[in-house]
């Protein structure tokens, strides 16, 4: 089972970028987290990372994965594009989104997700275990088709 694990625009700078919302753990340090964690559900899951500040380039990639299932963090453009809610719409690819920080207790502009009635779910809230549980979730949904 292949999960494509996705993040959008400024993540790379976790780690650097507003400690106190998104915490001190790097995308690098999640990313390895991650695999870790996969093997104590499953050893056969194989995750593929992708993050990119490019709307165009998240897009690109969504629709041409063979991932059975996607992991996306689409930061700012959860609340702004369209485009790539309709990508995940029409992939037809089970996806989970997931965000470090709570997007419902921040700012009022940030409570609205454009993205999220792409997915069959959303996690938000838990900082790096966001990304734990969203695979948790889209592992228990894929193993029961």
């Amino acid at each position: 089972m292949k999960i494509l694990v996705v993040n959008g625009p400024n993540i790379n700078l976790l780690g650097k970028r507003e400690p106190e919302i998104y915490g001190n753990t790097s995308l690098e340090t999640i990313n390895n987290e991650l695999l870790e964690f996969k093997n104590s559900i499953d050893k056969d899951i194989v995750l593929e990372f992708f993050q990119s500040n490019h709307e165009g380039e998240l897009i690109d990639k969504i629709q041409n994965t063979d991932a059975s299932g996607i992991i996306i963090n689409p930061a700012g453009y959860t609340h702004t594009s369209i485009s790539l809610a309709d990508c995940i719409k029409g992939v037809n690819i089970p996806t989970v989104e997931v965000h470090l920080s709570n997007i419902h207790s921040r700012e009022e502009y940030r409570h609205n997700s454009i993205t999220a009635p792409s997915c069959m779910g959303q996690i938000s809230g838990f900082k790096k275990d966001s990304y734990k549980l969203a695979l948790l979730g889209l592992y228990n949904h894929l193993k029961n088709l």
